[in-house]
């Protein structure tokens, strides 16, 4: 066999080995980004999604549904966009512009369990008003 001949089997089997841990790696990696809504009628037509990495996001933090354990650092709230509800379950720190508040966006990361509770590993708050605020003010001084 030519040298040429076995210098290209060897950089097709590189190739095909680096595409396959490509698509294996997008694979274990990836993650759905849904709404509330679309996670129910997700689950509702198959139930493998539960369990399964999602980001849900285009939801508001339910006011008054935030009980917080200090000494654990869970944090449990609703989540909801106006049609579906879910509770959240985290554990760590949040940022700060995760309050209480009317009108904070939140973006989560985790798994939908069978039992409806939402396990997040991450928890992203967006307080739209509060900047919005901020931009206002600094206008008006200036």
């Amino acid at each position: 066999m030519k040298a040429g001949t076995r210098f290209l089997i060897g950089a097709g089997v590189i190739v095909a080995a680096v595409a396959w841990l490509m698509v294996q790696g997008v694979r274990e990696t990836g993650v759905f980004y849904l709404t509330p809504t679309e996670l129910a009628t997700k689950v509702a037509s198959d139930s493998t999604f539960y369990d399964l990495g999602i980001k849900v996001g285009g939801a508001k933090v339910v006011p008054g549904s935030v009980v917080r354990n200090e000494v654990s650092r869970q944090i449990d709230f609703q989540m909801s966009d106006g049609q579906q509800m879910y509770p959240v379950s985290y554990r760590g720190l949040v940022p700060d512009t995760f309050t209480d508040a009317s009108d904070i966006e939140v973006i989560v990361e985790g798994h939908l369990g069978r039992d409806g509770v939402f396990h997040a590993t991450e928890v992203l708050a967006k307080c739209g008003s509060r900047y919005e605020a901020a931009a206002e003010e600094e206008a008006r001084r200036v």
